[in-house]
């Protein structure tokens, strides 16, 4: 077991693997290296789920794995931290007691936050939160404190994204995702699940918002901004960008991997892996630049909703970790994969 802190040595940003992906031009596959099962109670007896962002966070020494921070979308929202990852597959998971997530004032918040989207950046805890189109629960970009879990800064969307007849985000579909925009990693990227109720079949849209506060612009102006859009395989209405995550292009260029959900009632799931290139205010959305099934990989077909980047192999290897929302749902659980990249011939 793993006494929890909101991290508190961190004040510099190590957003993902410091280096690309994957160790060849483009990945040939994916391979599942191991998957493992969530219990369904937290260390205090309570149920847990709902898991729905992650962020693998680097803990110091050679040996040491990262810290894996899981958001839940419960009514009450919380953090949960996770050790392991690692070693899944050869040992259990590892889990911590719960960070609640709470108002300013640290009571409960009234409405459902919902988050959907989480960064980690030195004392500060990002998440994106998912609209209802309802005054009570508007889709919102908000800062926590790391340490203690209380909200700081509630920021609106911009006016395109807000609710008005017509217009703007549709009922639970967005934003789910968040990561810092390579490759100053100055500015968060926030993506629609789904088009904008004006929008046309397939075109997500993307913000950023920042710069943010650093030790070289400790002053800075942070604003949202449009950037462009992508053009997704999103085939009908249950699809949707669930998370996205960025790497700085040390080795080779920067850019995206964005994860792709799809739905067929009662339950019938798929997800997809994209590569995108990076985002810019270019008037023709962007297209994915390959796209890979990951359920061919040996996923388990479930809600797969957050992707991190995971600790490395022995043989250099850079490693993705996927994390599913159970909705609360006794029929499903809350599952966490770690996937690592094929090459078609030796690198």
């Amino acid at each position: 077991m793993i006494l929890p802190l909101l991290l508190t040595v961190a004040t510099v940003a190590v957003p993902v693997s410091p280096q690309p992906p994957w160790p060849c031009p483009v990945p040939a596959g994916w391979d599942l290296l191991a998957q493992a099962t969530l219990p369904r109670e937290g260390l205090d007896g309570q149920p847990i789920g709902g898991f729905s962002a992650a962020v693998a966070e680097p803990q110091p020494g050679p040996a040491a794995g990262p810290i894996l921070w899981l958001l839940s979308d419960a009514p009450r929202p919380y953090l949960l931290p996770v050790r392991g990852v690692e070693t899944m597959g050869s040992a259990p998971l590892r889990i911590g007691r719960r960070v609640p997530l709470t108002t300013t004032a640290g009571d409960p918040f009234p409405d459902p936050l919902d988050g959907e989207g989480m960064v980690l950046r030195g004392e500060d805890l990002w998440i994106v939160s998912e609209g209802r189109r309802t005054v009570e629960q508007p889709a919102r970009l908000l800062r926590f404190d790391r340490r203690s879990g209380r909200l700081r800064e509630a920021l609106d969307l911009p006016e395109d994204w807000r609710t008005a007849p017509g217009r703007g985000l549709g009922a639970n579909q967005g934003p789910e995702s968040l990561t810092l925009l390579p490759p100053g990693f100055e500015s968060l990227l926030v993506a629609a699940e789904r088009p904008l109720l004006q929008d046309r079949p397939g075109q997500v849209r993307l913000l950023a918002f920042g710069p943010l506060a650093s030790a070289l612009a400790p002053t800075g102006q942070p604003a949202f901004r449009p950037l462009g859009s992508f053009d997704l395989p999103l085939e009908g209405p249950a699809w949707g960008l669930t998370d996205l995550l960025a790497w700085p292009g040390e080795g080779g260029p920067a850019g995206l991997l964005g994860l792709i959900r799809g739905y067929e009632a009662p339950a019938r799931w798929w997800a997809r892996l994209v590569l995108l290139p990076l985002p810019d205010q270019a008037a023709a959305p962007l297209r994915p630049m390959r796209q890979w099934d990951l359920l061919a990989a040996g996923l388990t077909p479930d809600n797969w909703e957050g992707l991190a980047a995971g600790p490395p192999l022995s043989d250099g290897r850079p490693t993705l970790v996927l994390v599913s929302d159970d909705n609360f749902n006794p029929l499903q659980a809350s599952l966490i994969a770690r996937v690592a990249p094929r090459c078609a011939s030796t690198p």
